[in-house]
Formats: structure tokens, sequence, C-alpha cells
């Protein structure tokens, strides 16, 4: 069955560095656009940001552009974020997210697009 384990979330300062991991299991992963999503106190459910199958497109959302970076390694069958700058408004709950169809890009940030979801990892951003 579909797996989708996040990890590397953890207290930062602001303006610090935090990388999260998406370890993929139970599908072809090199065939799937995958997300991140997040739940915050301020703003609910958030997309932040989608990468094609082959990784060759990446999408982000405006609010963490220049800041996060999504990426993926098809061999490890894992999705990354790398999240610089820190920001308190980035605490949050972050999931990682397996398009329900496979193939090419057509986009991925729609919620309803998305079939599984990772159990979250929780990233929380103070000083």
């Amino acid at each position: 069955q579909v797996q989708l384990v996040e990890s590397g979330g953890g207290l930062a300062q602001p303006g610090g560095s935090l990388r999260l991991s998406c370890a993929a299991s139970g599908f072809f992963f090199s065939d799937y656009t995958m997300g991140w999503r997040r739940q915050t106190p301020g703003k609910g459910l958030e997309w932040v940001s989608a990468i094609s199958n082959d990784g060759s497109v990446t999408d982000v959302a405006d609010s963490v552009k220049g800041r996060f970076t999504i990426s993926r390694d098809n061999v490890k069958n894992t999705v990354y974020l790398q999240m610089n700058s820190l920001k308190p408004e980035d605490t949050g709950l972050y999931y990682c997210q397996k398009l329900k169809s496979p193939g090419r890009w057509s986009g991925g940030r729609k919620i309803d697009d998305y079939d599984y979801w990772g159990q979250g990892t929780q990233v929380s951003v103070s000083s």
C-alpha cells in the first residue's frame, strides 16, 4: 500500500533552516508529481510546493518563494523541502502528498488532485 513518511521537522529560530524529507513506498514513485501542503494556525490548510515526476518542473507558493525549494530523488523514492529564512508564520504541520494521476506535469496546486497524504511533520519557528 501507499505510504508517505515525513521527517525533518523540529524547532528553528527565525532566519534558520530546516530540511523536510518524505520517504515514499507502495507505488512507482518516479511516475508521480509530489507536493507539500501545510496546516498553519494563521492560514489553515495551505499549498506550499509541488514537483513533477521527473523533477524538471517545480512550483512554489508566493508566500515561500525564494525561501523554500522542493526537490526529489527518484532513486531513493524521496521528496524534499528545503526551508530557509524561516519565519514564525511558517509554523505548522507539513504534509507530503502524492498526485492521483501519473505522468507528465499538469500542475500541483489543487488539493483534490492528490489522493495520499503522509502523517505530517511539525515545524515550529520561534526565538
